[in-house]
């Protein structure tokens, strides 16, 4: 059904005129005529009826104006929304980031980007996961862009910018044997019950591969998903643990060992579909993200 006829309709319900409807919407009064004809035509009956000059909508079209009303005005509405999304200083970003990020990174960026006053009415959505979770959430179109670890099968298909490094550490109980270190050989952890991240996780194969270098097969308890969950396992010597520094360690009974041998470098990144529309207000949060970050992984 044409779109344009219903928005005719409206309007010569409203004026019961042909004359004046169709000066109001800019038309000849015989191309009025012919959409109203064409949808009396689609729908079988007589949507008005004349009244001297004027004409009047029958039952059948005072019917059909209640629904025309409601599908015109949710039709503004969507549209009006579609502008506000779309609108560079009140539109909204869908963000989503993996856990370790929750209680400093993303807090931070978020605030000192809202803080500008040309940022202030962008609304920010948050969302929170693994990373390929977010990858795969990424590319269905739930979030526009998503801070998380790097996949290497994703870059066909996805942008990978990095914004910032993340220190791993091995975490243990105070009373821990390897608990009286500084610092720590992953080789000295051979044989020690360990809590990994679940092969779902960005930084499992970075874990995986340092204990390669060092030609280590972790004696693995357990896998979970979230960080504090290893936390707190920790804390109950449960196990020990590798998991990126992140400031919710001060809350749980655990030490934090950094890890002096093998080396590594671990990087978070900012992910976006590549040639896939970014909305300006998503725009602007990427590029204020890239100049805020680059100063942070030299």
């Amino acid at each position: 059904m044409n779109l344009r006829h219903l928005q005719y309709f409206q309007v010569l319900a409203e004026l019961e005129h042909f004359t004046q409807a169709s000066a109001k919407l800019h038309i000849t009064q015989p191309s009025l005529s012919h959409a109203i004809a064409e949808l009396e035509k689609k729908l079988g009956v007589p949507l008005f009826e004349k009244k001297g000059r004027n004409v009047r909508l029958t039952k059948y079209g005072r019917v059909f104006l209640e629904h025309v009303d409601k599908a015109l005005s949710e039709l503004s509405k969507g549209e009006h929304k579609i502008r506000e999304l779309a609108s560079p200083n009140h539109g909204r970003v869908d963000l989503a980031f993996i856990y370790t990020l929750g209680p400093h990174f993303a807090p931070s960026l978020i605030q000192s980007f809202t803080s500008r006053e040309e940022f202030k009415d962008i609304t920010l959505s948050f969302h929170q996961g693994n990373t390929q979770t977010l990858i795969q959430e990424l590319k269905n179109d739930t979030f526009d862009i998503a801070f998380c670890s790097f996949l290497p099968e994703e870059q066909e298909h996805i942008e990978f910018i990095p914004v910032t490094k993340e220190e791993l550490v091995v975490i243990v109980h105070p009373e821990h044997p390897l608990a009286n270190q500084d610092s720590i050989d992953l080789k000295d952890t051979a044989g020690y019950p360990f809590i990994f991240f679940n092969e779902a996780s960005g930084v499992r194969p970075i874990i995986d591969d340092l204990f390669a270098q060092v030609d280590v097969t972790p004696h693995i308890i357990c896998e979970i998903e979230e960080d504090n969950a290893m936390a707190g396992l920790v804390s109950v010597n449960y196990g020990i643990g590798i998991m990126p520094r992140i400031s919710t360690l001060n809350h749980f009974q655990v030490k934090a060992l950094p890890i002096s041998n093998p080396s590594y470098e671990r990087y978070i990144y900012m992910a976006t579909v590549k040639n896939r529309y970014l909305s300006p207000a998503a725009i602007a949060f990427r590029d204020y993200v890239i100049a805020h970050c680059q100063g942070s992984i030299k």
